[in-house]
Protein backbone atom coordinates (compact mmCIF):
# COMPACT_ATOMS: atom_id res chain seq x y z
CA UNK A 1 0.00 0.00 0.00
CA UNK A 2 1.64 3.36 -0.89
CA UNK A 3 -0.75 5.50 0.41
CA UNK A 4 -0.30 7.13 3.43
CA UNK A 5 -4.56 7.47 4.20
CA UNK A 6 -7.18 6.03 2.64
CA UNK A 7 -10.95 6.44 3.26
CA UNK A 8 -13.55 4.13 1.41
CA UNK A 9 -16.75 2.55 2.11
CA UNK A 10 -16.74 4.44 5.56
CA UNK A 11 -13.35 3.03 6.71
CA UNK A 12 -10.28 5.60 7.13
CA UNK A 13 -7.51 3.30 6.96
CA UNK A 14 -3.63 4.35 8.10
CA UNK A 15 -0.84 3.49 6.47
CA UNK A 16 1.47 3.74 9.73
CA UNK A 17 3.97 2.25 7.43
CA UNK A 18 4.15 5.65 5.54
CA UNK A 19 2.97 8.20 7.60
CA UNK A 20 2.99 8.25 11.29
CA UNK A 21 2.42 11.66 13.49
CA UNK A 22 4.27 12.14 16.70
CA UNK A 23 2.93 15.83 17.38
CA UNK A 24 0.40 17.76 17.44
CA UNK A 25 1.33 20.08 14.77
CA UNK A 26 2.53 16.70 12.26
CA UNK A 27 -1.53 15.63 12.63
CA UNK A 28 -2.97 18.78 11.77
CA UNK A 29 -0.49 19.34 8.71
CA UNK A 30 -1.20 15.13 7.37
CA UNK A 31 -2.25 14.22 4.70
CA UNK A 32 -4.59 12.06 6.87
CA UNK A 33 -6.19 14.91 8.61
CA UNK A 34 -6.58 16.72 5.34
CA UNK A 35 -8.35 14.10 3.64
CA UNK A 36 -10.84 13.71 6.72
CA UNK A 37 -11.58 16.96 6.53
CA UNK A 38 -12.22 17.58 3.22
CA UNK A 39 -14.36 14.45 3.50
CA UNK A 40 -15.94 16.18 6.19
CA UNK A 41 -16.95 19.37 4.68
CA UNK A 42 -18.33 17.50 1.60
CA UNK A 43 -20.37 15.49 4.07
CA UNK A 44 -21.95 18.37 5.57
CA UNK A 45 -22.65 20.47 2.49
CA UNK A 46 -24.43 16.95 1.21
CA UNK A 47 -26.54 17.78 4.34
CA UNK A 48 -26.98 21.41 4.81
CA UNK A 49 -26.37 21.58 7.92
CA UNK A 50 -26.69 24.72 9.69
CA UNK A 51 -22.89 24.24 10.89
CA UNK A 52 -22.17 24.46 7.05
CA UNK A 53 -24.01 27.34 6.13
CA UNK A 54 -22.20 29.38 9.05
CA UNK A 55 -18.87 28.40 7.42
CA UNK A 56 -20.07 28.73 3.71
CA UNK A 57 -21.04 32.48 5.10
CA UNK A 58 -17.47 33.33 5.84
CA UNK A 59 -16.02 31.31 2.82
CA UNK A 60 -18.05 30.09 0.01
CA UNK A 61 -15.21 28.22 -1.82
CA UNK A 62 -14.95 24.54 -0.02
CA UNK A 63 -11.22 24.06 -1.22
CA UNK A 64 -10.47 27.79 0.46
CA UNK A 65 -12.39 26.68 3.35
CA UNK A 66 -10.23 23.33 3.61
CA UNK A 67 -7.21 25.68 3.91
CA UNK A 68 -8.28 28.10 6.35
CA UNK A 69 -9.95 25.52 9.14
CA UNK A 70 -6.59 23.42 8.71
CA UNK A 71 -4.87 27.28 9.46
CA UNK A 72 -7.22 27.84 11.90
CA UNK A 73 -6.80 24.68 13.90
CA UNK A 74 -2.85 24.48 13.82
CA UNK A 75 -3.25 27.59 15.45
CA UNK A 76 -5.15 26.85 18.17
CA UNK A 77 -2.89 24.67 19.41
CA UNK A 78 -1.03 26.94 20.60
CA UNK A 79 -2.92 30.54 20.69
CA UNK A 80 -6.30 31.56 21.84
CA UNK A 81 -8.85 32.46 19.90
CA UNK A 82 -7.95 36.06 20.87
CA UNK A 83 -4.39 35.48 20.15
CA UNK A 84 -5.62 33.93 16.61
CA UNK A 85 -7.84 36.70 15.50
CA UNK A 86 -4.85 39.42 16.08
CA UNK A 87 -2.40 37.59 14.40
CA UNK A 88 -4.54 36.76 10.80
CA UNK A 89 -7.44 39.09 10.67
CA UNK A 90 -8.87 37.50 7.91
CA UNK A 91 -10.06 34.21 10.34
CA UNK A 92 -11.76 36.63 12.84
CA UNK A 93 -15.40 35.88 10.88
CA UNK A 94 -15.17 31.81 12.05
CA UNK A 95 -15.61 33.46 14.79
CA UNK A 96 -18.39 35.64 15.21
CA UNK A 97 -20.43 32.75 16.80
CA UNK A 98 -18.48 31.16 19.32
CA UNK A 99 -20.89 28.52 20.23
CA UNK A 100 -20.95 27.69 16.58
CA UNK A 101 -17.31 27.28 16.04
CA UNK A 102 -17.62 24.82 19.23
CA UNK A 103 -19.94 22.85 17.60
CA UNK A 104 -18.00 22.89 14.14
CA UNK A 105 -14.94 21.10 16.43
CA UNK A 106 -17.08 18.89 18.43
CA UNK A 107 -18.76 17.84 14.73
CA UNK A 108 -15.40 17.06 13.10
CA UNK A 109 -14.80 14.83 16.30
CA UNK A 110 -17.52 13.03 15.93
CA UNK A 111 -17.34 12.47 12.20
CA UNK A 112 -13.91 10.93 12.66
CA UNK A 113 -14.65 8.64 15.21
CA UNK A 114 -18.29 7.44 12.87
CA UNK A 115 -15.53 6.12 10.51
CA UNK A 116 -14.59 2.74 11.12
CA UNK A 117 -10.96 3.40 11.46
CA UNK A 118 -7.91 0.17 10.94
CA UNK A 119 -3.87 1.23 11.11
CA UNK A 120 -1.85 -0.97 9.41
CA UNK A 121 2.19 -1.43 9.39
CA UNK A 122 4.01 -3.47 6.74
CA UNK A 123 6.56 -5.77 8.93
CA UNK A 124 9.11 -6.26 6.13
CA UNK A 125 10.20 -2.61 6.16
CA UNK A 126 10.38 -0.19 9.11
CA UNK A 127 9.94 3.35 7.17
CA UNK A 128 10.15 7.30 7.98
CA UNK A 129 6.56 7.34 9.15
CA UNK A 130 6.61 4.47 11.36
CA UNK A 131 9.90 4.72 12.54
CA UNK A 132 11.07 2.12 15.31
CA UNK A 133 7.81 2.25 17.99
CA UNK A 134 6.25 -0.70 18.08
CA UNK A 135 2.72 -1.47 16.80
CA UNK A 136 0.81 -1.76 19.48
CA UNK A 137 2.36 0.84 20.96
CA UNK A 138 2.21 3.55 18.12
CA UNK A 139 -1.43 2.84 18.05
CA UNK A 140 -1.80 3.74 21.97
CA UNK A 141 0.49 6.67 21.57
CA UNK A 142 -1.89 7.68 18.09
CA UNK A 143 -5.20 7.28 20.35
CA UNK A 144 -3.28 9.96 22.38
CA UNK A 145 -2.29 11.82 20.11
CA UNK A 146 -6.11 12.79 18.46
CA UNK A 147 -7.38 13.10 22.40
CA UNK A 148 -4.78 15.94 23.08
CA UNK A 149 -5.20 17.56 19.76
CA UNK A 150 -9.21 17.57 19.95
CA UNK A 151 -8.71 18.89 23.75
CA UNK A 152 -6.14 21.35 22.90
CA UNK A 153 -8.47 23.05 20.62
CA UNK A 154 -11.63 22.62 22.84
CA UNK A 155 -9.72 24.53 25.71
CA UNK A 156 -8.66 27.36 23.85
CA UNK A 157 -12.26 27.95 22.20
CA UNK A 158 -13.37 28.21 25.41
CA UNK A 159 -14.77 24.79 26.17
CA UNK A 160 -13.50 23.16 29.09
CA UNK A 161 -14.67 19.52 30.09
CA UNK A 162 -14.83 18.93 33.91
CA UNK A 163 -15.67 15.12 33.26
CA UNK A 164 -12.91 13.16 30.44
CA UNK A 165 -13.95 9.99 28.97
CA UNK A 166 -11.07 8.13 27.43
CA UNK A 167 -12.66 6.76 24.57
CA UNK A 168 -11.47 4.76 21.50
CA UNK A 169 -10.44 7.94 19.57
CA UNK A 170 -7.71 6.96 17.53
CA UNK A 171 -8.23 3.23 15.42
CA UNK A 172 -10.50 0.73 16.31
CA UNK A 173 -7.99 -2.15 14.81
CA UNK A 174 -4.70 -2.26 13.80
CA UNK A 175 -2.95 -4.48 11.09
CA UNK A 176 0.51 -5.78 11.15
CA UNK A 177 1.47 -6.90 7.63
CA UNK A 178 3.93 -8.41 4.89
CA UNK A 179 4.27 -9.02 1.41
CA UNK A 180 5.20 -12.69 1.13
CA UNK A 181 4.76 -14.78 -2.39
CA UNK A 182 2.11 -17.85 -1.13
CA UNK A 183 2.49 -21.03 -2.35
CA UNK A 184 -0.26 -21.03 -5.09
CA UNK A 185 -0.53 -23.32 -8.43
CA UNK A 186 -0.03 -21.35 -11.47
CA UNK A 187 -3.98 -20.45 -12.02
CA UNK A 188 -3.81 -18.39 -9.19
CA UNK A 189 -0.63 -16.38 -9.66
CA UNK A 190 -3.10 -13.23 -9.71
CA UNK A 191 -3.01 -13.04 -5.97
CA UNK A 192 0.68 -13.74 -5.36
CA UNK A 193 1.15 -9.72 -4.57
CA UNK A 194 -1.67 -9.40 -2.24
CA UNK A 195 -0.14 -9.00 1.13
CA UNK A 196 -0.42 -11.38 4.19
CA UNK A 197 -1.90 -10.32 7.74
CA UNK A 198 0.36 -11.28 10.52
CA UNK A 199 -1.48 -9.96 13.37
CA UNK A 200 -4.68 -8.25 14.96
CA UNK A 201 -4.56 -5.57 17.57
CA UNK A 202 -8.80 -4.78 18.48
CA UNK A 203 -9.71 -2.10 20.36
CA UNK A 204 -12.94 -2.82 22.35
CA UNK A 205 -15.86 -2.48 22.27
CA UNK A 206 -15.26 -2.83 18.52
CA UNK A 207 -18.89 -2.26 17.26
CA UNK A 208 -19.13 -2.84 13.18
CA UNK A 209 -21.78 -1.94 10.73
CA UNK A 210 -23.38 -3.51 7.62
CA UNK A 211 -25.28 -3.02 4.82
CA UNK A 212 -27.53 -5.74 5.73
CA UNK A 213 -28.35 -7.77 9.20
CA UNK A 214 -28.78 -11.23 7.53
CA UNK A 215 -27.91 -13.85 5.25
CA UNK A 216 -30.17 -15.41 1.99
CA UNK A 217 -29.89 -18.74 0.61
CA UNK A 218 -27.53 -21.14 -0.20
CA UNK A 219 -24.02 -20.88 -1.77
CA UNK A 220 -24.52 -22.74 -5.30
CA UNK A 221 -22.04 -24.67 -6.97
CA UNK A 222 -20.78 -23.94 -10.40
CA UNK A 223 -18.36 -25.63 -12.48
CA UNK A 224 -15.67 -22.80 -13.82
CA UNK A 225 -12.85 -21.04 -11.46
CA UNK A 226 -14.16 -17.92 -10.55
CA UNK A 227 -11.12 -16.24 -9.30
CA UNK A 228 -9.02 -17.96 -12.61
CA UNK A 229 -8.13 -15.11 -14.54
CA UNK A 230 -9.39 -12.11 -12.73
CA UNK A 231 -7.14 -8.50 -11.98
CA UNK A 232 -6.43 -7.81 -8.28
CA UNK A 233 -5.07 -4.69 -7.48
CA UNK A 234 -2.79 -5.58 -4.52
CA UNK A 235 -3.56 -1.98 -2.71
CA UNK A 236 -6.89 -3.20 -2.56
CA UNK A 237 -6.99 -6.50 -0.83
CA UNK A 238 -5.61 -8.38 1.98
CA UNK A 239 -4.93 -11.87 2.97
CA UNK A 240 -6.47 -13.24 6.41
CA UNK A 241 -4.70 -17.00 6.61
CA UNK A 242 -7.66 -18.99 8.58
CA UNK A 243 -7.32 -22.39 9.97
CA UNK A 244 -11.00 -23.60 9.25
CA UNK A 245 -10.67 -26.91 11.44
CA UNK A 246 -7.62 -28.37 10.19
CA UNK A 247 -7.69 -27.08 6.56
CA UNK A 248 -5.88 -24.07 5.77
CA UNK A 249 -7.54 -21.12 3.92
CA UNK A 250 -6.69 -17.79 2.58
CA UNK A 251 -9.42 -15.60 2.60
CA UNK A 252 -8.75 -12.50 0.24
CA UNK A 253 -10.74 -9.17 1.12
CA UNK A 254 -11.52 -6.20 -0.47
CA UNK A 255 -10.00 -3.37 2.19
CA UNK A 256 -13.58 -1.70 1.41
CA UNK A 257 -15.19 -4.58 3.73
CA UNK A 258 -12.68 -4.27 6.42
CA UNK A 259 -14.86 -4.75 8.97
CA UNK A 260 -15.24 -8.44 7.93
CA UNK A 261 -11.95 -10.02 7.19
CA UNK A 262 -10.50 -7.91 10.83
CA UNK A 263 -13.76 -9.84 12.92
CA UNK A 264 -11.81 -13.27 11.12
CA UNK A 265 -9.61 -12.69 14.00
CA UNK A 266 -12.13 -13.33 16.52
CA UNK A 267 -14.04 -16.54 14.80
CA UNK A 268 -10.96 -18.44 13.11
CA UNK A 269 -7.54 -18.82 13.98
CA UNK A 270 -5.07 -16.64 12.32
CA UNK A 271 -2.29 -19.27 11.03
CA UNK A 272 1.59 -18.12 11.76
CA UNK A 273 3.93 -18.00 8.66
CA UNK A 274 5.22 -20.87 9.51
CA UNK A 275 2.04 -22.93 8.81
CA UNK A 276 1.49 -21.63 5.09
CA UNK A 277 4.95 -20.28 4.01
CA UNK A 278 5.28 -23.53 1.72
CA UNK A 279 1.99 -24.85 1.76
CA UNK A 280 -1.02 -25.11 -0.79
CA UNK A 281 -3.96 -23.55 1.16
CA UNK A 282 -6.85 -26.72 1.04
CA UNK A 283 -9.52 -23.73 0.22
CA UNK A 284 -9.13 -20.00 -1.17
CA UNK A 285 -12.26 -17.43 -0.70
CA UNK A 286 -12.54 -14.15 -2.39
CA UNK A 287 -14.78 -11.58 -0.56
CA UNK A 288 -15.69 -8.11 -2.14
CA UNK A 289 -14.46 -8.73 -5.99
CA UNK A 290 -15.81 -5.65 -7.52
CA UNK A 291 -17.24 -7.08 -11.10
CA UNK A 292 -20.35 -5.52 -10.67
CA UNK A 293 -22.54 -8.89 -10.40
CA UNK A 294 -23.80 -10.79 -7.86
CA UNK A 295 -21.86 -14.12 -7.67
CA UNK A 296 -21.73 -15.97 -4.54
CA UNK A 297 -20.77 -19.60 -5.83
CA UNK A 298 -18.23 -21.96 -5.35
CA UNK A 299 -15.79 -24.52 -7.61
CA UNK A 300 -14.13 -27.48 -6.90
CA UNK A 301 -10.65 -27.71 -8.55
CA UNK A 302 -9.58 -31.47 -8.57
CA UNK A 303 -6.84 -30.87 -10.42
CA UNK A 304 -5.32 -28.86 -7.59
CA UNK A 305 -7.12 -30.89 -4.99
CA UNK A 306 -8.76 -26.87 -3.60
CA UNK A 307 -12.09 -25.57 -3.16
CA UNK A 308 -12.25 -22.16 -4.26
CA UNK A 309 -15.06 -19.16 -4.29
CA UNK A 310 -15.63 -15.63 -4.81
CA UNK A 311 -18.05 -13.51 -3.66
CA UNK A 312 -18.65 -10.07 -5.87
CA UNK A 313 -18.76 -6.81 -3.96
CA UNK A 314 -22.64 -5.76 -3.11
CA UNK A 315 -24.52 -4.20 -0.83
CA UNK A 316 -26.77 -7.75 -0.60
CA UNK A 317 -23.67 -9.46 0.23
CA UNK A 318 -22.58 -7.04 2.91
CA UNK A 319 -22.51 -9.00 5.86
CA UNK A 320 -20.23 -11.14 8.41
CA UNK A 321 -22.75 -14.37 7.73
CA UNK A 322 -21.38 -14.00 4.01
CA UNK A 323 -17.50 -14.24 5.08
CA UNK A 324 -18.18 -17.33 7.80
CA UNK A 325 -20.60 -19.29 6.14
CA UNK A 326 -18.60 -19.86 2.80
CA UNK A 327 -15.44 -20.17 4.44
CA UNK A 328 -17.47 -23.37 6.45
CA UNK A 329 -19.08 -24.38 3.06
CA UNK A 330 -15.54 -24.68 1.49
CA UNK A 331 -14.24 -26.47 4.77
CA UNK A 332 -17.44 -29.12 4.41
CA UNK A 333 -16.92 -30.16 0.79
CA UNK A 334 -13.76 -31.17 1.63
CA UNK A 335 -14.36 -32.87 4.03
CA UNK A 336 -17.64 -34.81 2.41
CA UNK A 337 -14.78 -35.35 -0.41
CA UNK A 338 -12.65 -37.33 2.06
CA UNK A 339 -16.03 -39.30 3.89
CA UNK A 340 -16.36 -36.90 6.99
CA UNK A 341 -19.58 -35.81 7.89
CA UNK A 342 -19.52 -32.00 8.85
CA UNK A 343 -22.16 -31.51 11.87
CA UNK A 344 -24.06 -27.45 11.92
CA UNK A 345 -24.05 -27.68 15.83
CA UNK A 346 -22.02 -27.00 18.87
CA UNK A 347 -20.42 -29.11 21.12
CA UNK A 348 -19.16 -28.75 24.90
CA UNK A 349 -17.26 -31.07 26.91
CA UNK A 350 -18.77 -31.18 30.55
CA UNK A 351 -16.59 -32.09 33.73
CA UNK A 352 -19.39 -33.44 36.32
CA UNK A 353 -18.48 -33.12 39.70
CA UNK A 354 -17.85 -36.62 40.33
CA UNK A 355 -14.84 -36.81 37.84
CA UNK A 356 -16.95 -38.26 34.97
CA UNK A 357 -16.50 -36.37 31.55
CA UNK A 358 -19.55 -36.00 29.24
CA UNK A 359 -19.22 -35.02 25.50
CA UNK A 360 -22.62 -33.20 24.04
CA UNK A 361 -23.08 -32.08 20.33
CA UNK A 362 -26.20 -30.00 19.86
CA UNK A 363 -26.93 -29.96 16.12
CA UNK A 364 -29.16 -28.08 14.08
CA UNK A 365 -29.90 -24.82 11.73
CA UNK A 366 -29.23 -21.39 12.06
CA UNK A 367 -31.58 -19.84 15.42
CA UNK A 368 -32.74 -23.42 16.38
CA UNK A 369 -31.24 -22.67 20.12
CA UNK A 370 -27.83 -24.34 20.05
CA UNK A 371 -25.26 -21.77 21.45
CA UNK A 372 -28.48 -19.79 24.06
CA UNK A 373 -28.96 -23.78 25.11
CA UNK A 374 -25.09 -24.13 25.85
CA UNK A 375 -25.04 -20.61 27.55
CA UNK A 376 -27.71 -22.03 29.69
CA UNK A 377 -26.01 -24.87 30.85
CA UNK A 378 -22.94 -22.42 31.67
CA UNK A 379 -25.04 -20.69 34.03
CA UNK A 380 -27.88 -23.33 35.36
CA UNK A 381 -24.86 -26.01 35.90
CA UNK A 382 -22.07 -24.18 37.96
CA UNK A 383 -23.38 -25.82 41.05
CA UNK A 384 -23.51 -29.39 39.20
CA UNK A 385 -20.22 -29.80 37.20
CA UNK A 386 -16.60 -28.70 37.71
CA UNK A 387 -15.54 -27.52 33.90
CA UNK A 388 -17.58 -26.83 30.88
CA UNK A 389 -15.74 -26.50 27.78
CA UNK A 390 -17.52 -25.59 24.68
CA UNK A 391 -15.24 -27.53 21.49
CA UNK A 392 -17.18 -25.57 19.12
CA UNK A 393 -20.04 -23.34 18.75
CA UNK A 394 -21.19 -23.38 15.13
CA UNK A 395 -19.59 -26.54 12.79
CA UNK A 396 -18.00 -28.81 14.12
CA UNK A 397 -17.43 -32.43 11.78
CA UNK A 398 -17.97 -36.33 12.37
CA UNK A 399 -14.72 -38.05 11.98
CA UNK A 400 -13.48 -42.12 12.47
CA UNK A 401 -10.81 -42.65 14.85
CA UNK A 402 -9.56 -46.29 15.73
CA UNK A 403 -11.28 -48.98 15.31
CA UNK A 404 -13.87 -47.27 13.27
CA UNK A 405 -15.14 -45.14 16.59
CA UNK A 406 -16.80 -41.87 15.81
CA UNK A 407 -15.23 -38.69 16.83
CA UNK A 408 -15.76 -35.01 16.33
CA UNK A 409 -13.84 -32.06 16.12
CA UNK A 410 -14.64 -28.34 15.52
CA UNK A 411 -14.30 -26.03 12.75
CA UNK A 412 -14.09 -22.20 14.97
CA UNK A 413 -12.11 -20.60 17.77
CA UNK A 414 -14.87 -18.27 17.75
CA UNK A 415 -18.72 -17.53 18.34
CA UNK A 416 -20.97 -15.72 15.70
CA UNK A 417 -24.23 -15.28 18.40
CA UNK A 418 -27.54 -13.37 18.39
CA UNK A 419 -27.52 -10.97 21.07
CA UNK A 420 -31.50 -11.43 21.29
CA UNK A 421 -31.14 -14.81 22.64
CA UNK A 422 -28.73 -14.32 25.05
CA UNK A 423 -29.43 -13.56 28.55
CA UNK A 424 -29.21 -9.61 29.02
CA UNK A 425 -26.31 -8.29 30.11
CA UNK A 426 -24.14 -11.04 29.30
CA UNK A 427 -22.76 -9.41 26.25
CA UNK A 428 -21.69 -6.39 28.47
CA UNK A 429 -19.58 -8.56 30.45
CA UNK A 430 -17.72 -9.92 26.99
CA UNK A 431 -17.64 -6.12 26.27
CA UNK A 432 -13.92 -5.99 26.17
CA UNK A 433 -13.21 -8.82 23.54
CA UNK A 434 -16.31 -8.96 21.34
CA UNK A 435 -16.66 -7.62 18.03
CA UNK A 436 -20.50 -6.50 17.67
CA UNK A 437 -22.49 -6.46 14.59
CA UNK A 438 -25.34 -3.66 14.10
CA UNK A 439 -26.09 -3.81 17.97
CA UNK A 440 -29.20 -1.57 17.39
CA UNK A 441 -31.04 -3.80 14.95
CA UNK A 442 -32.90 -7.04 14.19
CA UNK A 443 -30.46 -10.07 14.22
CA UNK A 444 -27.85 -8.01 16.76
CA UNK A 445 -24.96 -10.36 16.86
CA UNK A 446 -21.36 -10.59 19.07
CA UNK A 447 -18.29 -12.81 17.87
CA UNK A 448 -16.38 -13.25 20.41
CA UNK A 449 -13.52 -15.72 20.70
CA UNK A 450 -14.48 -19.10 23.21
CA UNK A 451 -12.36 -22.01 22.78
CA UNK A 452 -7.87 -22.70 21.84
CA UNK A 453 -7.61 -24.02 18.21
CA UNK A 454 -5.87 -27.27 20.05
CA UNK A 455 -9.31 -27.98 21.96
CA UNK A 456 -11.10 -27.64 18.61
CA UNK A 457 -9.05 -29.70 16.77
CA UNK A 458 -8.46 -32.21 19.23
CA UNK A 459 -10.59 -36.12 18.23
CA UNK A 460 -13.02 -36.01 20.82
CA UNK A 461 -15.73 -38.84 22.01
CA UNK A 462 -19.28 -38.42 21.63
CA UNK A 463 -21.81 -39.27 24.25
CA UNK A 464 -25.10 -37.58 23.63
CA UNK A 465 -25.27 -36.25 19.82
CA UNK A 466 -28.91 -34.21 19.80
CA UNK A 467 -31.25 -32.72 17.80
CA UNK A 468 -32.24 -29.20 18.12
CA UNK A 469 -35.88 -29.45 17.81
CA UNK A 470 -37.31 -25.29 18.62
CA UNK A 471 -40.86 -25.85 16.84
CA UNK A 472 -42.16 -28.31 19.29
CA UNK A 473 -44.20 -26.93 22.35
CA UNK A 474 -44.95 -30.79 23.13
CA UNK A 475 -43.25 -33.28 24.19
CA UNK A 476 -40.34 -33.69 26.88
CA UNK A 477 -37.29 -31.24 26.80
CA UNK A 478 -34.99 -34.45 26.26
CA UNK A 479 -35.98 -37.69 24.57
CA UNK A 480 -34.14 -40.14 22.81
CA UNK A 481 -34.70 -42.55 19.63
CA UNK A 482 -34.87 -46.18 19.65
CA UNK A 483 -33.20 -47.00 15.72
CA UNK A 484 -31.05 -44.77 13.47
CA UNK A 485 -33.79 -44.54 11.10
CA UNK A 486 -36.20 -43.06 13.55
CA UNK A 487 -32.98 -40.38 14.47
CA UNK A 488 -32.47 -40.17 10.49
CA UNK A 489 -35.97 -39.21 10.02
CA UNK A 490 -35.79 -36.31 12.05
CA UNK A 491 -31.85 -35.43 11.31
CA UNK A 492 -32.46 -35.78 7.74
CA UNK A 493 -35.57 -33.25 7.34
CA UNK A 494 -33.76 -30.77 8.72
CA UNK A 495 -36.69 -29.23 10.16
CA UNK A 496 -36.87 -25.64 12.46
CA UNK A 497 -38.96 -22.58 12.67
CA UNK A 498 -36.61 -19.71 11.11
CA UNK A 499 -36.27 -16.87 13.48
CA UNK A 500 -35.12 -14.12 11.21
CA UNK A 501 -31.88 -14.96 11.04
CA UNK A 502 -31.63 -15.27 8.11
CA UNK A 503 -34.15 -14.00 5.34
CA UNK A 504 -36.63 -17.29 6.07
CA UNK A 505 -39.59 -17.46 8.06
CA UNK A 506 -42.08 -20.16 9.73
CA UNK A 507 -41.57 -23.91 9.42
CA UNK A 508 -38.38 -24.08 6.93
CA UNK A 509 -36.50 -27.74 6.80
CA UNK A 510 -32.73 -28.10 5.38
CA UNK A 511 -30.78 -31.80 3.93
CA UNK A 512 -29.32 -32.24 7.35
CA UNK A 513 -29.87 -28.63 9.28
CA UNK A 514 -26.54 -28.12 6.99
CA UNK A 515 -26.94 -25.68 3.92
CA UNK A 516 -23.77 -25.14 3.86
CA UNK A 517 -22.12 -28.46 2.27
CA UNK A 518 -24.28 -31.30 2.79
CA UNK A 519 -27.23 -29.71 0.93
CA UNK A 520 -25.05 -29.18 -2.23
CA UNK A 521 -23.44 -32.64 -2.08
CA UNK A 522 -26.90 -34.78 -1.18
CA UNK A 523 -26.29 -37.53 -2.80
CA UNK A 524 -22.58 -37.82 -1.59
CA UNK A 525 -23.42 -37.01 1.82
CA UNK A 526 -26.57 -39.61 2.40
CA UNK A 527 -24.18 -42.76 2.41
CA UNK A 528 -21.48 -41.11 4.71
CA UNK A 529 -24.98 -39.34 6.84
CA UNK A 530 -26.19 -43.22 7.42
CA UNK A 531 -22.90 -44.75 7.90
CA UNK A 532 -22.19 -42.41 11.05
CA UNK A 533 -25.35 -43.00 12.51
CA UNK A 534 -25.54 -46.28 12.29
CA UNK A 535 -21.78 -46.61 13.86
CA UNK A 536 -23.31 -44.28 16.97
CA UNK A 537 -26.23 -46.16 17.46
CA UNK A 538 -23.84 -49.68 17.42
CA UNK A 539 -21.13 -47.82 19.50
CA UNK A 540 -23.93 -46.25 22.72
CA UNK A 541 -23.53 -43.14 21.76
CA UNK A 542 -27.23 -41.78 22.82
CA UNK A 543 -28.73 -39.57 19.71
CA UNK A 544 -31.86 -37.87 21.18
CA UNK A 545 -34.04 -34.86 20.59
CA UNK A 546 -33.64 -31.25 22.65
CA UNK A 547 -36.52 -29.33 22.39
CA UNK A 548 -35.10 -25.40 22.88
CA UNK A 549 -38.81 -23.99 21.64
CA UNK A 550 -36.69 -21.30 20.70
CA UNK A 551 -38.75 -20.98 17.90
CA UNK A 552 -41.95 -20.23 19.65
CA UNK A 553 -43.30 -17.17 20.73
CA UNK A 554 -42.69 -16.09 24.56
CA UNK A 555 -40.32 -19.22 25.08
CA UNK A 556 -37.13 -17.28 23.72
CA UNK A 557 -35.37 -17.50 26.77
CA UNK A 558 -37.49 -20.02 28.90
CA UNK A 559 -37.21 -22.27 26.66
CA UNK A 560 -32.62 -22.96 26.16
CA UNK A 561 -33.08 -22.61 30.20
CA UNK A 562 -35.46 -26.06 29.91
CA UNK A 563 -33.22 -27.72 27.52
CA UNK A 564 -30.53 -27.27 29.55
CA UNK A 565 -31.87 -28.34 33.00
CA UNK A 566 -32.83 -31.57 31.25
CA UNK A 567 -29.06 -32.05 29.91
CA UNK A 568 -28.12 -31.23 33.32
CA UNK A 569 -30.54 -33.63 34.95
CA UNK A 570 -29.89 -36.77 32.44
CA UNK A 571 -26.00 -36.60 32.50
CA UNK A 572 -25.70 -35.99 36.44
CA UNK A 573 -28.96 -39.22 36.96
CA UNK A 574 -30.33 -36.19 39.79
CA UNK A 575 -33.83 -35.67 38.61
CA UNK A 576 -34.55 -32.99 41.69
CA UNK A 577 -32.07 -30.24 40.25
CA UNK A 578 -33.32 -27.13 39.79
CA UNK A 579 -32.10 -23.70 38.98
CA UNK A 580 -30.45 -21.87 42.19
CA UNK A 581 -30.90 -18.57 43.13
CA UNK A 582 -28.78 -16.27 42.13
CA UNK A 583 -26.01 -14.43 44.68
CA UNK A 584 -26.73 -11.06 45.47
Amino acid sequence: MAYKFNITRGNAILNFSEEFCQSRCQLIESESFAKVLEKYIKHIKRTDTTIYEYLHAVEADDVDLLKDLRDVFKLLLVMSVEEVCAMRSQLKAYFKDRDMFIALVEDVYLFWRRLQRYAIVFNETKRAGYQNVQFADAQSEFEELVLEVYRSIQSAVGKKDKVLRQITAGVNAGLAVTHMRPFLPYEYRNLDEIPFIESVVIHPPFIAYSKRNKRDGVFPEIKTNPIEDKKFDAESWLCYPAKVGDLLCFVYFNVKFMAQGVTLCNLFDLADETEYRNRKPDLIYVYGYEDGEMNQAFYQDESNDMIVALLSANDDFDYFGYMKKMCLTLHNVQKINHRELPVHGAMVKMTLRSGETKNIVVMGDSGAGKSETIEQIKVLGEAYITDLKTIYDDMGVLTLGDKGKVKTSGTEIGAFVRLDDLDAGYSFKELDRSVFMNPDKVNARIVIPITDYKDVVAKHDVDLFLYANNYDEDGEALSFFDTPEEALEVFRAGNRMAKGTTTEYGLVGSYFANPFGPVQRREQTEPILQDYFKRMFKQGVKVGQLRTRLGIKGNEHKGPKDAAMAILKYVTGDETLKELPKEE
